[in-house]
């Protein structure tokens, strides 16, 4: 897989602040950076600053017309930063995941020639929505860099990427946006911090749209579900540490786990092209497509593989898989509200069956649970969890997660 190395970092300048209350710090910090050359319509490096929220002067008691009750409504000003060291190693890992969703969606358009994005059918507006997403990313870095403080906030890594071509990339990035914006939710309501669960909210639901987005560049039906899914942090970390070569010497180390790897080796593939009048065939990248042959259904066979603990990972190798699970048994696909099980058959070592699980998330009338881009994880026990408490899966987990797009 081939590896990039950004040719710009987007830096703090100036020296770190403890924060005040009401707003993200007391002294004016300025970030800057620049875009790389072939991810700017101009050609030419753009330079971004900015400043801090300023300071106003709040309520110094609750609102005496909203009815009582609520978390963080009494009047006190807002405060921006970690409470905790769970705070601290979640929006760490999330300025992660934001590094690399930067260098990803600048990557792509610098890796492929306007040719090949032509005959994928990504044509100069889609690929100036890809740039405009990528630029999205400087504001949700700069955002959690300002929470966390300068000196504590990871700086961009080197990345390795599995795709080599225009299609691969588009689904690559679905996959990336997938997981970052899972990963965020299933934390989000934990933090001890909630200003700065505020500030993340408003973070993720343009994650959110960005997923989409490149669901409908890659010709799939863009939202096929209800409702998001939530990974644990560990999840995230599993997923996003192989992706990165190596990062600065004082980027703090992330405390979660890296479990092992899990592959499916007969995935769904989303990357086939097939530019058709007929309809329920086109793959095209569309708005919204309706297949008539769907990339998987209830009952289908997956055949999957996984790695032993005890691998390196991560930037230089620095981290290392492990797990607290017994003997696999299960496979958990987690999606939308759902955890659910199936039982793994023809267990050889490091490699068993299953079948693709059915079931609507609310009844009649709501949506398959089973559909979009999901995450599966091979398991010793089918542990009964739910949005709030998935993290209770995580010492039952033998590898994975992996990532199924089943539609």
């Amino acid at each position: 897989m081939p590896s990039y190395c950004p040719p710009t970092h987007y830096e703090v300048k100036d020296s770190d602040s403890t924060g005040t209350a009401g707003h993200f710090i007391d002294t004016p910090r300025i970030y800057s950076g620049t875009v790389p050359a072939s991810a700017s319509s101009t050609g030419s490096p753009t330079i971004f600053s900015s400043a801090p929220v300023p300071s106003t002067t709040l309520a110094s008691k609750p609102d005496p017309l909203a009815p009582p009750g609520g978390l963080n409504t009494n009047g006190t000003p807002p405060f921006y930063h970690p409470l905790s060291d769970f705070d601290f190693q979640s929006l760490n890992l999330a300025l992660n995941q934001e590094w690399i969703e930067l260098d990803l969606f600048h990557h792509g358009l610098a890796q492929f020639s306007i040719e090949e994005f032509d005959e994928a059918g990504i044509n100069a507006e889609d690929r100036h929505l890809i740039e405009f997403m990528g630029n999205q990313e400087i504001g949700h870095a700069r955002l959690l860099q300002n929470i966390l403080g300068p000196s504590r906030s990871a700086k961009p890594c080197t990345y390795r990427y599995p795709f080599t071509t225009v299609r691969e990339f588009l689904d690559f990035s679905q996959q990336v946006t997938r997981w970052g914006e899972a990963g965020t939710i299933g934390f989000l309501e934990h933090l001890n911090s909630r200003d700065a669960a505020q500030m993340l909210l408003q973070t993720v639901t343009t994650e959110a749209r960005q997923q989409m987005a490149f669901r409908q560049l890659e010709g799939l039906f863009p939202m096929p579900v209800d409702f998001q899914t939530g990974i644990t942090q560990s999840m995230t970390w599993t997923l996003l540490a192989p992706h990165l070569v190596a990062c600065p010497a004082e980027n703090p180390r992330l405390e979660w786990q890296n479990f092992p790897g899990l592959n499916v080796t007969n995935a769904p593939d989303p990357t086939p092209i097939s530019n058709t009048s007929s309809i329920g065939n086109d793959t095209t990248p569309e708005i919204t497509h309706n297949r008539t042959d769907p990339l998987s259904f209830p009952g289908r066979e997956v055949f999957l593989t996984w790695e032993l603990p005890g691998k390196t990972v991560g930037p230089n190798n620095s981290y290392t898989t492990n797990t607290t699970a017994g003997a696999a048994k299960f496979a958990a696909w987690i999606s939308q509200l759902n955890t659910t099980y199936t039982a793994l058959t023809d267990i050889n070592g490091t490699s068993a069956k299953t079948t693709q699980p059915s079931g609507l998330v609310l009844g009649e009338g709501t949506s398959q649970i089973y559909n979009s881009t999901l995450f599966v994880v091979v398991t010793d026990a089918n542990v009964t969890v739910t949005p709030a408490n998935i993290t209770a899966i995580n010492p039952h987990i033998v590898a994975g997660p992996a990532v199924y797009t089943a539609g």
